[in-house]
């Protein structure tokens, strides 16, 4: 079984459940209407030793802060801001109080940099190896949330960044190469946090999550939430120096926001958001009344037969 197909099983198990008012399954946080116009969101990551990351090849400093980043990733990409994490690590009794105070000065250090307090979490023992487990919530105007169902035919595809130097970094690790540029950029994701508040107030912009799993996976759960499909100009895609065309498309961790914004007014957004962060907003397709997905070389469709890359 696949992951989403688990997701999918997930799902349809507790569709019956009372909500509770919460919007839940299909974005990448949670919904919770309060108060005020606004709501909180909130998301939940697992990190496990050996299947996100090696122990070897990542200080502890980085594990603390990249445990947490992804998770203030998925907050940004709803374009609220974050308030407060709760963290849960299992930790096996070969880890030393050094390598756990270092964990935590990561995870502080970042936490420090957005503002964001830590307000809880549980600590437990591990038979097998490291497992850490973050909650992120965030809160923002009901109104600037972003889904992943809202891409409308006509609208102009971006990511806010360059894309493929994670996937290039694990290819370094695993080949022991682990103090490169590329493989520094694997272990230390920057989540896009400030953007994605700016992002979520701009009411031209429809649909937004962030590249956890890669473009040509990610986009299509935007695609399959909004009924829609996209056309994907590969001249186009920003591929990060030292990486490729196809791990910039299928690589994965690189925690870039992608969106999909009203073609009237994407020229002034992209053109506002350089101002606002000195970083470009890369155009590269658009999203069509059709399904799925076409890859473009030179305006023509080609087919590409791409698979997902391992992540750690």
């Amino acid at each position: 079984m696949t992951e989403f197909g688990f997701i999918e099983q997930i799902r349809q198990l507790f569709a019956a459940l009372p909500d509770q008012g919460f919007e839940g399954i299909g974005d990448d946080c949670a919904v919770l209407p309060v108060d005020g116009g606004e709501a909180l969101v909130f998301t939940s990551d697992l990190l496990t030793e050996g299947v996100h990351f090696l122990r070897h090849a990542t200080s502890a400093r980085e594990l603390g802060c990249k445990s947490l980043a992804v998770n203030l990733s998925d907050v940004a990409a709803m374009g609220a801001r974050p308030v407060a994490t709760l963290l849960s690590i299992a930790l096996p009794k070969d880890t030393t109080q050094q390598w756990a105070l270092e964990f935590m000065e990561g995870y502080h250090d970042l936490s420090a940099r957005f503002a964001t307090p830590l307000i809880g979490g549980d600590t437990t023992r591990s038979e097998t190896g490291i497992t850490i487990n973050v909650t992120a919530i965030g809160r923002a105007p009901i109104d600037h949330l972003k889904h992943r169902r809202d891409a409308r035919p006509g609208d102009r595809i971006f990511v806010a960044g360059e894309l493929g130097a994670s996937g290039a970094g694990l290819r370094d690790i695993l080949a022991g190469r682990l103090h490169t540029p590329l493989a520094d950029a694997h272990r230390n994701p920057a989540p896009q946090v400030d953007e994605g508040i700016w992002l979520g107030a701009r009411r031209e912009v429809h649909a937004m999550m962030d590249l956890s799993d890669g473009l040509a996976s990610d986009l299509c759960h935007i695609l399959d939430l909004s009924h829609a499909g996209a056309e994907i100009d590969l001249e186009s895609i920003p591929v990060a120096t030292g990486s490729d065309l196809q791990t910039a498309a299928c690589g994965g961790e690189d925690y870039k926001l992608l969106l999909t914004a009203q073609a009237e007014a994407a020229d002034r957004l992209a053109a506002e958001f350089r101002a606002q962060f000195g970083t470009p907003l890369y155009p590269i397709g658009r999203i069509t009344a059709g399904n799925g997905l076409t890859w473009l070389r030179n305006g023509q469709p080609e087919a590409l037969d791409w698979h997902g890359f391992t992540h750690y």
